[in-house]
C-alpha cells in the first residue's frame, strides 16, 4: 500500500497514515486468511498477494474482517506440549479445559502411595485438589497474588504422579488461565515462586550488549543473534526489523552449516499479519515445538457468556497457514521474541505520560527438528531482548539526533548559499538539495529551465510532471508520494529507476523536487538461489514465494518518506519561498585568485610550535584535575598545581624525581608496568595507584588516583615518555572503605535504629523481600511488616501497582540486570536509581547490591543499601535542576526565537530586493545596502549556535571582499537612533583613501565587532557628548604575494569610561560573565582569531578602544 499526502509539518497527520494503513492491511490480512481456509491445497500466496495488494482488489466485508479478529484472539486450540487449565478467579473452579488435561495431571502413578481419592478433572473441580499439599499451597498464593505473572513460573507437583510441572499463570478478563508445562527429567527445576534466578542464563549475553559501543545497529543486532544461538541452540537464528511500512527485513542472521542463508530477505507485510503484531506486543516471547504436532482442544463451560480468549497463553496453537510457512521452510520448531520499543514519533501531550510501544521487529530462531524450550531459559530470552530493545531505542534517537541535526546543518548552508548564490547556488554547489534528505536525485525547476542531479527523470519528463501536478494538484503547495504509478502520474513507468517523489512549490513556476529509486533496487538477497534443475513452486508459503510477492508489491514504489523528511523540506519551503524571486548574481574580480593565495600563507613553524607549546603549558596548569608527566625512565618533567595541591609537594620539588619513590609501595608494580607499556606506544586507561604526602598533607594519608596514560611522543614518533591526566578518588574510596566495614558487620546493622546507618535491604535467592532496616522504613514510609515476604521486583519496586513506583520501565530492566550481576559476582554492583516514596517524594540515590553467601559459600540471597547525598548536596542537586530546567525553557525559547525571526528576514530581503528594482537616489541606494549588511549580521549572530565553541577560537571566518566604508556605515547605522535620542555627536575622522581601500576578510565579523564597540561606547558616554571615530592603516608585503593590510581603529568617547568589571570581564573568562561581558569576550576572541586584539585606554575625561586586526588589501575603489 503506497503513501502519498500533501507536504505540511504535522505529526498528527503521519500518526493518522499509520492507523489508515494498519486498519488497510488488517483488512489484507483478512482476505488472505479467508482464501486460505477456502482453498486448501491450491493456496496461491504469491498470487493471491498481488491481487490484494498489488492490484488493489476491492476489500473484503466487515463480516469477514470480524471473523479473522474473532479466530485470532479467541482460537481454542492448544499445543500438546502441556495442558491448560481455565479457574474462575474468585472460586478457582476450573470452568474451562484442553482434553488432554486429565491424561497428563491426574494419570495414576502406582509408585506413588495414593492419600485419599484421586481428583478427577472436570468443570467446577478446585484446581487446588489436583495438586500435592505444598504445591496447591503455592498455587493458592500464587493466584491471590495481584501482579501474578511476576511469580511465573510456579512449580508443582501432582497429587496422584508426582510428577513436577510449571504453573504459568495470566489473568483475563474474570478469570485465570493456568498453562501447565512438564518439567524435562534432565532439567534442575526451579524450586520456588519468581523467575528471577532464570536470568543468570542470559547474563553472559546481556554483558555482551551492554559492552558494545554505541552507534552502529547493525553490530549490535549481529551480537544479539549469536548470543541466542548460543543460549538456546537453534539450527537458524535471525533478527528481523520491520521499515515503516511495515514490510520486513532480516538484517541479521547465523545458522548451522548447509542451511539456506535468509540475510537480506525481504517479504511483505501480510506475512506476518497485524493481528499477529498486537499480540506480540502483549506475549513478547512465542514458542513453536513441533509444527506437524496434532493441535488439542479446549474444553469451555457451556454457561460461561462468553468466549475465553487465549492470547496471553504461551501453548496458544499456531494458525494453518503460518504452520505451512514452516514445513515449506524445513522449520518444525521456533521460537520468536518481540523487541518493543518506544515510538519516537509519538508526542505526547502530558510529559508524564507514557510513550506508545511499537514492535521494532523480531528475534526468531528455526530449528529443523522438534524443540522444546524450558521456560525458565524463554523468561531469559524475553528479558534479553527487553535488553536488546533498550539499546535499540537508544541506537535510534542518537540516529534520529544525528539526522537532525544533519538536516538542520544543511539548510543554514542551503540558505546561506541562497543568500549569496541564489538560487543555483543550492543545486550547483556542496553542499546541495540533495543532501538535505536521503534520496537518488533532486532537481529545481527555475525559470522555465531545469538542473537536475542524480538519478533524476529527463528535462521532458519533469515538464511533464509538472503539468499533471497543475492539473491534479493545482491548490497544494507540495506533494510527497513513494509511487507516482499508484497515484496516477500517466507516466510514471517511463521514469527510469525513478519511483518515488517529494516537491514543492517556491513560486508559481518555480518547483524543487527530490526523487527516489525503487525499492527493490535497494534489496540485495543472497539467499535466492537454485540448483540446477531446481524450481520453486511459488504458489507455496516459503521465503522465496514471500520475497517473490514483496519484489511484486514495491515494484513501482520507493522507500517512504519519514515525518521529519518532509518537515525539513516544509522548512526550507518556507525559508526560500520569498527569497527566490530574482537571481542576483555578484561576480568578484579577482576574489578567487586572493583567496588561493590567503590560503598557501602559512605561519612559521617555530613560531606555531612555540604557541602551541605555550598553550598547552597553559591548559596544563590551570587544569582542575591532576596531571603528572615523566621521561621514559620515570624522572618526573610535569608536575600541575592541582596534584602540587593534594600532595603537598611543590612542582619544584617534584621536577626531577623518579615516579617510583613517590608512590606508595603497593602500587610501585602497577606504575612500572603502566610505565613500561607506555614506553612501547601502549596506552593504558582507568589505571590505579596511591601516591604519597608530603609537607602539611603528610598525616592526611596517600592520595589515590585513576589516571588516563598517554604517550608523548616527538614528531618523529618516538616515546620521550608518559602524560597522566588523573582523577582524585581518595574520597571515594574512603568512603567504599567505610562501607566495607560496616558490611561485616551488616546483621547488627540492618536493625539498628542509628541515624547514620544508610538505608538497607535484602532478598532471599528467589528475590523475595527479606530484610528491611528502620533507615528504609523512614526514606520510603513503609514498614517491615509492609514488605517482608514480598517479591522485591515487581510488589515493593515496579511500575504498576508496586509499592514504590519506579520512573520508568527501562529503570526497572536496569535494576534487574545489576541484581542478577550481584548474584553472579563477587563484587558489588552499582547503579544510579530513583524512587517514588509512599509520600509522592521523589528519591534520587546510588543502589549498591552484593550477594550473600551462607557459610558454605552458597548464594542466600542480596544485600543492598542506598547511598543518600547530604543534605547541602540535596538542595545543590535541587538547584541545579532548577538551573537546568530554566535553561532547558530558555533554550527552547531561543530556538522559538530563532525560528521566527527567519521567516520576517526572508520578508525583508523580499522587500529590499523590490525598492532595488525602483528608482533611488544615491543616498538612498547607501542607506539600503547598509541595511542589506545589518540584515547579513543578523544572519550570522542566529546562526551562531555553540558560543563555547566561538569563546574557544574554534569559528571558520568567511572571506570576501569588501570597502571599510560599507561596515562602517552600516555599524554606525546601529547606534544612531540612541545617539540622536541622548544628543550624542558621532565624528568620523577616516580619510578617504582607508574608507575606499578594496579589502579581503570576514567583513560581517568585523562588522559585528565594530557595531559592538561603538554600541558600548554610546552607552557609556554623557547626553550631548561625543565619539570619534578614528583609522590609520599601514601595509606590509609577504614575499610578495598578497599585501597585508593592519588596520588600527580608535573609538574614543567621552566620560568616565566603561565599567572596570565589564573591561575585566572582556579580558577575562565566560564563567561569571554578564550578558554584556560575553559579547565583550566575544568580539575580542573574534579580532584574535583575524590576528587582531582589543585594548582599553583611560585618559582624563575620555577612554579609547583601541582596535587592531589584520587584513588583505586588494586595491584602492575609486570614488
Amino acid at each position: 500500500m503506497s503513501t502519498s499526502r500533501l507536504i505540511e509539518s504535522s505529526t498528527n497527520a503521519g500518526r493518522s497514515t499509520h492507523s489508515t494503513r494498519i486498519n488497510q492491511q488488517t483488512t489484507v490480512d483478512a482476505k488472505l486468511h479467508a482464501d486460505f481456509e477456502e482453498s486448501g491445497e491450491s493456496f496461491d500466496y504469491s498470487s493471491l498477494v498481488r491481487t490484494a495488494v498489488v492490484e488493489g482488489q476491492p476489500p473484503c466485508s466487515d463480516k469477514v474482517t470480524t471473523t479473522y479478529l474473532h479466530h485470532i484472539q479467541k482460537c481454542k486450540l492448544i499445543q500438546p506440549f502441556g495442558c491448560l487449565l481455565a479457574i474462575d478467579d474468585k472460586t478457582y473452579r476450573v470452568i474451562a479445559y484442553s482434553e488432554n488435561a486429565p491424561e497428563m495431571l491426574t494419570t495414576v502413578n502406582h509408585t506413588v502411595p495414593a492419600i485419599g481419592e484421586n481428583p478427577v478433572i472436570g468443570m467446577g473441580t478446585d484446581v487446588r485438589t489436583v495438586f500435592a499439599g505444598p504445591s496447591a499451597n503455592a498455587l493458592f498464593k500464587a493466584l491471590t497474588f495481584g501482579e501474578v505473572s511476576l511469580l511465573n513460573p510456579i512449580l508443582v507437583h501432582c497429587k496422584t504422579s508426582g510428577k513436577p510441572f510449571y504453573a504459568i499463570i495470566h489473568r483475563v478478563t474474570g478469570s485465570l488461565i493456568i498453562d501447565f508445562e512438564p518439567v524435562m527429567p534432565n532439567e534442575a527445576p526451579m524450586t520456588a515462586a519468581g523467575s528471577l534466578q532464570s536470568y543468570k542464563h542470559a547474563a553472559k549475553a546481556i554483558a555482551r550488549l551492554q559492552s558494545l559501543p554505541i552507534g552502529s545497529i547493525e553490530q549490535l543486532c549481529d551480537t544479539m543473534v549469536q548470543e541466542v544461538f548460543e543460549l538456546t541452540g537453534y539450527d537458524r537464528v535471525m533478527a528481523y526489523k520491520f521499515h515503516d511500512d511495515d514490510h520486513g527485513e532480516v538484517v541479521a542472521e547465523i545458522t548451522k552449516p548447509r542451511l539456506e542463508p535468509y540475510l537480506g530477505l525481504h517479504y511483505p507485510a501480510t506475512d506476518l499479519p497485524q493481528a499477529s503484531r498486537f499480540l506480540f506486543i502483549k506475549n513478547k516471547v512465542r514458542m513453536i515445538c513441533d509444527c506437524r504436532a496434532k493441535k488439542v482442544k479446549v474444553v469451555q463451560d457451556k454457561r460461561l457468556q462468553f468466549d475465553l480468549t487465549l492470547c496471553g497463553s504461551t501453548l496458544r496453537a499456531t494458525h494453518s497457514c503460518h504452520l505451512q510457512f514452516m514445513e515449506n521452510m524445513t522449520s518444525i520448531a521456533s521460537l520468536a521474541m518481540a523487541v518493543v520499543i518506544s515510538d519516537a514519533d509519538e508526542e505526547c501531550e502530558n510529559s508524564k505520560s507514557q510513550k506508545r510501544k511499537r514492535l521494532w521487529g523480531l528475534v526468531v530462531c528455526h530449528n529443523t527438528s522438534p524443540r522444546f524450550v524450558p521456560f525458565p531459559l524463554r523468561c531469559a530470552c524475553e528479558f534479553l531482548a527487553q535488553v536488546f530493545a533498550v539499546h535499540i531505542n537508544k541506537e535510534l534517537e542518537l540516529e534520529h539526533q544525528l539526522m537532525e541535526n544533519n538536516i538542520f546543518r544543511t539548510q543554514t548552508l542551503l540558505c546561506d548559499l541562497l543568500m549569496r548564490d541564489a538560487p543555483l547556488g543550492i543545486v550547483s554547489q556542496s553542499p546541495n538539495i540533495s543532501d538535505l534528505v536521503k534520496c537518488d536525485g533532486a532537481c529545481l525547476l527555475y525559470q522555465d529551465k531545469v538542473y537536475r542531479i542524480g538519478v533524476s527523470p529527463t528535462e521532458s519528463q519533469i515538464h511533464d510532471i509538472v503539468s499533471w501536478l497543475y492539473e491534479r494538484h493545482m491548490d497544494s503547495t507540495g506533494l510527497s508520494t513513494d509511487s507516482l504509478y499508484d497515484v496516477g502520474y500517466p507516466g510514471a513507468l517511463a521514469l527510469c529507476g525513478v519511483c518515488g517523489m517529494a516537491s514543492v512549490k517556491l513560486t508559481g513556476k518555480d518547483i524543487l523536487f527530490w526523487f527516489r529509486s525503487g525499492t527493490a533496487s535497494e534489496v540485495r538477497w543472497g539467499g535466492a538461489k537454485h540448483e540446477k534443475g531446481e524450481k520453486d513452486d511459488g504458489r507455496l508459503m516459503h521465503p522465496r514465494s514471500s520475497f517473490k510477492a514483496f519484489l511484486e508489491v514495491v515494484k513501482h514504489r520507493s522507500y517512504p518518506w519519514k515525518e521529519f523528511e518532509l518537515d525539513a523540506i516544509h522548512s526550507l519551503q518556507l525559508m526560500m519561498k520569498n527569497a527566490l524571486k530574482e537571481n542576483e548574481a555578484v561576480v568578484l574580480n579577482d576574489s578567487k585568485v586572493i583567496q588561493a593565495s590567503f590560503h598557501e600563507l602559512k605561519l612559521d613553524r617555530k613560531q606555531e610550535l612555540e604557541a602551541v607549546t605555550s598553550e598547552m603549558v597553559r591548559l596544563i596548569e590551570t587544569a582542575s584535575v591532576p596531571i603528572l608527566a615523566f621521561d621514559s625512565d620515570g624522572f618526573i618533567n610535569g608536575w600541575n598545581p592541582k596534584i602540587a595541591e593534594l600532595t603537598g609537594l611543590t612542582v619544584e620539588e617534584a621536577i626531577g624525581r623518579q615516579i617510583l619513590t613517590l608512590v606508595e609501595d603497593s602500587s610501585v608494580d602497577t606504575v612500572q608496568k603502566m610505565l613500561s607499556l607506555a614506553v612501547q606506544g601502549k596506552e593504558e586507561t582507568g589505571v590505579r595507584f596511591e601516591i604519597k604526602t608530603y609537607g602539611s598533607k603528610t598525616g592526611s594519608g596517600p592520595i589515590t588516583l585513576v589516571v588516563n596514560a598517554c604517550s608523548r611522543m616527538d614528531v618523529n614518533e618516538n616515546v620521550l615518555g608518559v602524560c597522566c591526566i588523573a582523577h582524585d578518588i581518595t574520597y571515594q574510596k574512603t568512603i567504599m572503605d567505610k562501607f566495607t566495614q560496616i558490611e561485616g558487620d551488616y546483621k547488627a546493622i540492618v536493625h539498628s535504629p542509628n541515624p547514620l546507618i544508610p538505608p538497607i535491604f535484602g532478598t532471599n535467592e528467589f528475590g523475595w523481600c527479606s530484610k528491611w532496616n528502620q533507615a528504609m522504613t523512614d526514606l520510603s514510609g513503609l514498614s517491615r511488616e509492609q514488605v517482608i515476604g514480598k517479591m522485591l521486583l515487581g510488589e515493593v519496586f515496579g511500575i504498576h501497582g508496586a509499592q514504590c513506583r519506579l520512573g520508568s520501565h527501562e529503570t526497572f530492566i536496569n535494576t534487574s540486570i545489576v541484581l542478577n550481576k550481584a548474584m553472579l559476582s563477587q563484587e558489588a554492583e552499582k547503579i544510579s536509581f530513583g524512587f517514588y516514596a509512599k509520600t509522592g517524594k521523589y528519591v534520587d540515590c546510588v543502589l549498591c547490591a552484593s550477594k550473600r553467601v551462607d557459610s558454605k559459600g552458597a548464594l542466600n540471597g542480596l544485600f543492598c543499601f542506598l547511598q543518600l547525598p547530604s543534605k547541602d548536596l540535596q538542595q545543590a542537586i535541587r538547584y541545579q535542576r532548577m538551573n537546568e530546567r530554566v535553561a532547558a525553557k530558555l533554550l527552547k525559547t531561543l530556538a522559538y526565537v530563532r525560528r521566527q525571526v527567519k521567516n520576517p528576514l526572508s520578508g525583508i530581503l523580499f522587500s529590499r530586493k523590490m525598492m532595488e528594482e525602483t528608482e533611488l537616489g544615491d543616498d538612498q541606494k547607501e542607506l539600503l545596502h547598509a541595511s542589506a549588511l545589518c540584515q547579513q549580521q543578523l544572519n550570522k549572530v542566529l546562526d551562531d549556535t555553540d558560543l563555547d565553541f566561538i569563546v574557544d577560537g574554534y569559528l571558520d571566518l568567511e572571506r570576501t571582499e569588501f570597502t571599510f566604508q560599507q561596515i562602517l556605515g552600516a555599524s554606525m547605522s546601529q547606534v544612531m537612533t540612541r545617539s540622536n535620542e541622548m544628543g550624542i555627536q558621532i565624528v568620523n575622522n577616516i580619510t578617504q583613501d582607508t574608507l575606499f581601500e578594496k579589502l579581503y576578510g570576514d567583513s560581517v565579523r568585523l562588522q559585528q565587532v565594530l557595531a559592538e564597540f561603538l554600541s558600548l561606547s554610546v552607552s557609556c558616554t554623557p547626553p550631548s557628548g561625543m565619539v570619534i571615530i578614528a583609522a590609520s592603516m599601514t601595509k606590509n608585503h609577504l614575499e610578495r604575494l598578497v599585501p597585508l593590510v593592519n588596520l588600527e581603529l580608535r573609538i574614543t568617547h567621552t566620560g568616565d569610561g566603561v565599567p572596570e568589571d565589564l573591561v575585566r570581564q572582556m579580558f577575562g573568562s565566560s564563567v561569571d560573565a554578564t550578558e554584556e561581558g560575553i559579547s565583550l569576550l566575544i568580539s575580542r576572541n573574534l579580532l584574535k582569531l583575524m590576528s587582531g586584539d582589543v585594548h582599553y585606554l583611560r585618559e582624563a575625561r575620555k577612554s579609547t578602544f583601541i582596535i587592531s586586526v589584520e587584513l588583505a588589501s586588494v586595491g584602492t575603489m575609486k570614488t
